[in-house]
């Protein structure tokens, strides 16, 4: 963990935020390398959930919300946490969190720590509008997005085709009052979720099939995406430990190094969004089958997930060190950069020259990196580092045969191929 920690501020994935300032708890800047991991991240998320079905439309709603969205989905009331407060140091933790408590009473080693009884602290970020701080101008940083995809239900159905079953994607940023946040940037109080709300038939048998399916599906998709399959496992939450909305739900949990901890949730909510919003709105929130004009208010199930969750987990899955040398083994889609280009000498304008036209072909199809510093095993090695898939060296031959030298991140291999067919050869192992 501390070393791609170490990694990630060296070579700019993350960065604390505020550090200049002596930072505040909980919240992180992405640096230029974890901005582009993070798009391309959301980005093939976006491109197998929406762009690929025929069954999912996507919204991007407010962050600011009627405070009444909020009462409706039961987050005024019951969107807390249990605080228990050391009576030694003050200090705060949730007591359903052992691990942290226990870690907190080592470092008053040789005392013992009495706690206050379980408070329940509520996690929803206050915000005002308007020129003065009072109750009337009070609202709320949402605290997930899902309210977003719900509030907007009739409008959806009202200006689209879609017909139940369907879906409904939204990726965006949520806000949480979190009382210890930790593990780097796996509990933050700022963070963006990926989530999809699928809208079924409000019968068991639907409900059942649908929650299953969903479950595999996501397991597979984090699959395909890099994790590997041992690294991850579902673990059903018991009647007593489900939200307030839920049916049934399932955590898909990571083996962080800290042990298994959740990743992705994916909850049967039922019809309490929709009914509730129907019963604080006082706007139907029903569907019509246009072929049978059965009326009903549909079950949705949710599939959620942070973004800066399996980001972590994908940087600590990839994280290997061999023959001296450290490799990010980032799927290349997911790879920051696609491909790094070097001149073999930058001392001799013309290969310089040659490089830079390679590079800025290349460049209007991917990201691309650029590096004339050192030697070339030092290059590869740096590239290596922050994940990049094929380092491309222009050396004398290219000036007379047209050809480079492309040589692959995992296993060093090296293969001459066409300056022209580089583009090609890129995607087509991307897209393998």
């Amino acid at each position: 963990m501390d070393k791609v920690v170490g990694l990630c501020k060296r070579r700019g994935f993350i960065f604390p935020g505020s550090e200049i300032y002596g930072g505040l708890r909980g919240t992180w800047d992405y640096g230029p390398l974890g901005a582009l991991l993070k798009k391309n991240l959301k980005d093939i998320w976006w491109r197998d959930m929406v762009q690929l079905r025929g069954d999912i439309v996507g919204v991007d709603a407010a962050i600011m919300m009627n405070p009444r969205a909020w009462e409706a989905s039961g987050h005024t009331a019951a969107f807390a946490d249990p605080l228990v407060e050391c009576k030694i140091c003050h200090q705060r933790f949730r007591a359903d969190k052992p691990q942290d408590i226990a870690a907190h009473e080592k470092e008053h080693a040789g005392k013992t720590v009495e706690w206050t009884e379980p408070r329940q602290f509520n996690l929803l970020v206050k915000a005002y509008l308007g020129v003065t701080e009072d109750t009337k101008s009070e609202i709320f940083l949402r605290g997930e997005i899902t309210n977003g995809v719900h509030v907007n239900f009739s409008n959806i159905l009202n200006s689209t085709r879609v017909r139940i079953p369907f879906g409904v994607a939204q990726i965006g940023k949520a806000f949480r009052n979190e009382i210890t946040p930790g593990n780097f940037i796996f509990r933050s109080r700022e963070f963006e979720q990926m989530e999809v709300q699928f809208y079924v038939k409000p019968d068991e048998a639907e409900g059942e099939k649908w929650f299953a399916h969903w479950k595999e599906d996501r397991l597979r998709w984090f699959v395909k995406i890099g994790f590997r399959p041992e690294s991850l496992r579902f673990r059903d939450h018991a009647p007593d430990e489900r939200a307030h909305y839920a049916r049934a739900a399932t955590d898909i949990e990571y083996m962080a190094p800290w042990g298994w901890d959740e990743m992705m949730g994916i909850h049967h909510r039922g019809d309490w969004d929709l009914r509730r919003h129907a019963e604080y709105s006082g706007v139907d929130m029903s569907y019509t089958d246009p072929e049978t004009g059965e009326k009903y208010i549909p079950w949705d199930i949710e599939t959620s997930s942070g973004v800066d969750r399996p980001l972590l987990f994908l940087l600590l899955d990839s994280y290997a060190e061999e023959d001296k040398r450290v490799i990010l083994k980032l799927k290349p889609a997911l790879a920051p950069y696609k491909a790094a280009v070097f001149p073999l000498l930058a001392n001799k304008p013309e290969l310089v020259a040659r490089a830079r036209q390679i590079y800025d072909d290349l460049r209007q199809n991917f990201m691309v990196a650029w590096d004339d510093r050192g030697n070339i095993g030092k290059r590869y090695y740096s590239q290596d580092e922050i994940g990049t898939p094929w380092c491309v060296t222009v050396d004398f031959d290219t000036l007379t045969d047209n050809s480079v030298t492309v040589r692959d991140r995992d296993t060093a291999e090296q293969k001459r191929i066409p300056a022209a067919e580089l583009a090609a050869f890129i995607r087509g192992k991307i897209e393998a």
